[in-house]
């Protein structure tokens, strides 16, 4: 008797948790408290299953707020120009629980099909449809043997002054100039740091390869504001505001200090 009455009190309270996970997943309140690493409890269940549902890498919907939960949550501030902190507080919730997976459609196409989104003037820019609000891994793009004709375009245009907006070769800003050089090698890309940054595979700097691209926070808002292509040996080419199109290395303290992630494209 004492046996079952246990074990129909642990179903209770599993039951229990769920449904209250169920609750802050689908009503939006505000947290009691912020969740902050090893909380746990139907608040940290709801978050994990929610960034999992965005397509945030969450590796065990466990309700314990661990390492994977802390770097999803990283991304997820970074993606929605939230401050960085990698603790989910009231914020950080109402942005997560304004998301419905599936109402805001990202480029997951294969590499037969080109990523899209080819707009070359502000006008065109503000208009662009259903701009993600978060960055879900696509599968990598560029064949290999696609990758010496972007490095050989890319430093073609070495010392090319930088232009605000600029996306010729009388001037480019970053993304304009990672658009242009990928363009002229028959792939079409997006404009903007903050949409390019939803190509490929997130990769650490050891697993970069020249062709890949890799993402800065420049300034105090902690989102995508710089861009670049990654030449291999920890070197990337860039379109620089100050020097124009040239070549620097990730370990230099400014960029090392301003370095976001690397998105591994090349298949």
């Amino acid at each position: 008797m004492i046996t079952n009455w246990l074990s129909l009190k642990r179903k209770a309270l599993s039951v229990g948790v769920a449904l209250t996970a169920m609750l802050v997943l689908n009503s939006g309140v505000a947290l009691a408290q912020t969740l902050t690493m090893n909380s746990s409890g139907p608040e940290v269940v709801a978050v994990q299953q929610k960034l999992k549902d965005l397509g945030y890498n969450i590796k065990n919907v466990s309700g314990v707020y661990d390492n994977s939960t802390k770097r999803a949550v990283l991304a997820f501030q970074r993606d929605n120009k939230i401050k960085l902190s990698g603790n989910v507080d009231d914020k950080t919730m109402k942005a997560i629980n304004k998301l419905k997976p599936g109402t805001v459609k990202t480029d997951t196409s294969k590499p037969t099909a080109k990523p899209s989104t080819d707009n070359n003037n502000s006008s065109n820019q503000t208009a662009t449809p259903a701009k993600p609000k978060y960055v879900p891994e696509s599968q990598p793009f560029l064949p290999k043997n696609k990758v010496n004709g972007i490095i050989a375009t890319a430093k073609k245009y070495i010392g090319v002054k930088y232009v605000s907006g600029g996306t010729t070769p009388k001037g480019f800003d970053c993304s304009g100039y990672v658009q242009y050089v990928f363009k002229q090698n028959g792939f079409t890309i997006p404009r903007t740091a903050d949409v390019q940054y939803k190509l490929g595979k997130y990769a650490p700097v050891s697993k970069l390869e020249a062709g890949d691209l890799v993402f800065f926070h420049t300034d105090s808002s902690g989102g995508i504001s710089h861009c670049g292509i990654y030449l291999g040996g920890g070197k990337f080419i860039h379109a620089s505001s100050s020097k124009g199109i040239r070549i620097d290395e990730l370990s230099n303290d400014y960029w090392k200090k301003a370095f976001t992630a690397g998105k591994h494209i090349v298949k």
